[in-house]
């Protein structure tokens, strides 16, 4: 039996990723922190991973995206993308939360992962998880809470906690491990290591899990 491919893409925050991975293997993956926009950068670097592993899209059975939180235009560019080429193919996606794709970084900690991420003002997107080294299992929802108020809670819990994702520095002190700059930001890689836990599913589900109201949402409301 043919080991199953994924195709990863992320695009829900500062860097555009893209990887092709089997469940034992990164076949290829490329990552750029742009100030161009995800729409212009992503399908490139979908077609750059594919020539790079020597694959087709065909030869894809999967594709994953970042599903949120994160950028409201981010998360729409990529899962339009996945959309678009899932129905075009006839292929399943699975849509991946942003923070436990983070958790994935740095999966080989053994002990609390806190993956966090800047939303506004004091605010910060977060998720709680634990890892044997290996296999990451989520212990919080993904939430929107004042900083100071996720740091009172990761300082009732017991052993070190590292910290992943664009606000992980906010968060300091004796017992808060901070990840390595190659493993802060998201990773398509690690978008599919999560998504080989999860059952894929049809084009039509995908949506962008937000976490707040958006601009043109509250300006309906007017």
């Amino acid at each position: 039996m043919n080991a199953l491919i994924l195709l990863g893409i992320d695009t829900s925050g500062k860097t555009a990723s893209a990887s092709v991975c089997t469940e034992t293997a990164v076949l290829a993956q490329t990552t750029v922190y742009t100030k161009l926009t995800h729409s212009q950068v992503i399908l490139p670097i979908c077609k750059d991973v594919l020539n790079s592993a020597g694959l087709e899209l065909s030869d894809v059975d999967v594709i994953a995206a970042a599903a949120g939180p994160g950028s409201y235009t981010g998360l729409r560019i990529g899962i339009a993308a996945v959309k678009a080429m899932c129905f075009a193919l006839d292929k399943p996606c699975i849509g991946i939360s942003t923070l436990e794709s983070l958790a994935y970084n740095v999966s080989l900690h053994r002990g609390i992962i806190c993956a966090v991420m800047a939303a506004r003002l004091d605010l910060v997107y977060c998720a709680v998880f634990r890892s044997d080294g290996r296999n990451v299992t989520r212990l919080s929802d993904d939430r929107i809470l004042p900083l100071n108020e996720l740091i009172s809670r990761l300082e009732a819990m017991d052993g070190d906690i590292i910290t992943v994702g664009d606000a992980a520095e906010k968060i300091s002190g004796e017992r808060f491990i901070t990840a390595p700059p190659h493993l802060k930001l998201q990773l398509a890689s690690s978008l599919c290591a999560a998504g080989f836990a999860k059952e894929p599913y049809s084009p039509d589900r995908l949506e962008a899990a937000y976490m707040e109201v958006t601009k043109a949402e509250k300006d309906l409301k007017k």
